[in-house]
């Protein structure tokens, strides 16, 4: 079995060994092991059966990790991407109000361009061509609507009629468990250790069973079916022309966050040589691309390549076994359903704003100097959460970066990707608001 792995992973010539992978894949398992408690229960207010919906994010989350090792040899692991889970719940099927099948039918579709971007220069081209700030702007948004979205359901903010909103009440046990919980994460993180949000989630939820709000369901069973949510996907349904704003989101927001989180990976893996060519890159892209389109049978968001493998790396991840360990462990994970069940809303709030926050810190990369490209991005950041779209908030941004550079004779710096994409979002506002 050593030989095995070393000839297919060329452990030797990454300067690791198998015990190092697997404390690696561990590593990176702990600390996005949230994602199995966290996505069922968004994808479940979609309408989704949660006992299936959580099966299925272990399943899909496993199949990429696979593919990623054993394809491409990179320690990176993947799994239903957050944020886009929100979208797919709260704006697709809630606000714009499509079925969960024709949102998964979106996906599918979004991750089928993803793939053939993947394997063509059209990567390349729209990779250059959309502005850094508009990059970094999709991201931050995302972190912002994820955020909101924890302080909603934790309790923390509630409706107002007269302000929209305002804070919540936080003698109610739940609300407090909330910002506790997020206390906690934040906590654990700054003293660096591992599974820091694992840990929140898990003592928030004990702390419900010893108040007597969370029923206890037991800890371990047999996996529930996976029936109501396989191969479910209504695709013909996604082929509707307002749907070309949601497939673009999902399919611009995953292509970002991946190439991003690939790219500070493969740095921290040492997978970058002295000309600064990214071993492997490509496969990596076909690998992240392809698990997206294989997910949304799996009722799932866009599969996507998780920052958090990065924890990984730094426990001596070099090699895809580190991957594979991880999609091991997510499949180990699968009969742990009951855990998953009792799991309340209010034990996850705090990761959600947790990981918001993580996902701010890209804005300390923005270009605040030219007002024609910060703008745009701040637009695009604060429109994201206030019209609870992702899809909006970016053609907002894409839009007002072009009638800006435009108005102010900076004509020539307006890429074709940023004309493309923002004649789509103004055709998309006059004939189908």
């Amino acid at each position: 079995m050593k030989l095995i792995l070393e000839r297919i992973f060329d452990l030797q010539e990454n300067n690791t060994n198998i015990k190092q992978e697997f404390l690696a894949g561990f590593t990176t398992f702990i600390t996005m092991a949230y994602i199995i408690f966290v996505n069922p229960q968004m994808m479940s207010a979609s309408g989704m059966d949660h006992g299936a919906s959580f099966v299925g994010t272990c399943i899909a989350a496993a199949l990429a990790c696979f593919v990623m090792g054993f394809y491409s040899n990179w320690p990176v692991a993947l799994a239903p991407g957050m944020g886009l889970n929100a979208f797919f719940t709260y704006t697709v099927v809630g606000e714009m109000g499509y079925s969960w099948e024709v949102a998964l039918g979106a996906v599918f579709l979004a991750g089928i361009l993803f793939v053939i971007m993947s394997v063509t220069p059209l990567r390349r081209w729209m990779l250059d061509s959309i502005p850094l700030n508009l990059r970094i702007a999709m991201g931050s948004g995302v972190g912002l609507f994820i955020g909101f979205i924890g302080l909603k359901s934790g309790g923390i903010i509630v409706a107002n009629e007269a302000t929209f909103v305002s804070l919540g009440n936080f003698l109610q046990i739940e609300t407090f468990l909330s910002a506790f919980g997020f206390l906690l994460i934040s906590v654990l993180a700054t003293r660096k250790i591992s599974g820091a949000i694992i840990i929140g989630v898990l003592v928030v939820t004990l702390l419900g069973l010893l108040l007597n709000i969370v029923e206890y369901q037991g800890l371990v069973s047999y996996p529930p079916s996976v029936a109501p949510i396989f191969l479910k996907l209504d695709i013909l349904g996604a082929l509707d022309l307002a749907m070309i704003s949601v497939i673009i989101s999902f399919l611009f927001v995953n292509l970002f966050d991946t190439a991003g989180t690939l790219l500070g990976v493969a740095h921290r893996a040492k997978l970058v040589d002295q000309n600064g060519n990214i071993k492997n890159f490509d496969k990596a892209l076909k690998a992240d691309s392809t698990s997206s389109v294989a997910g949304s049978f799996f009722g799932c968001a866009p599969v996507t390549s998780y920052v958090e493998s990065s924890a990984g790396v730094e426990a001596g991840g070099r090699t895809g076994l580190t991957a594979v360990v991880v999609g091991f462990l997510f499949l180990v994970a699968i009969f742990f359903s009951p855990l998953a069940a009792i799991v309340p809303a209010y034990a996850t709030a705090g990761a959600l704003l947790y990981v918001a926050i993580l996902m701010l810190s890209g804005m300390e990369k923005l270009d605040w100097s030219d007002t024609t490209e910060l703008l745009p991005a701040l637009i695009m950041i604060i429109m994201i959460p206030l019209t609870f779209s992702i899809a909006n908030g970016i053609a907002l941004g894409f839009i007002s970066y072009v009638v800006m550079k435009l108005f102010v004779g900076d004509v020539k710096k307006i890429s074709s990707g940023a004309w493309f994409l923002a004649i789509i979002f103004m055709a998309k506002f006059v004939f189908l608001p």
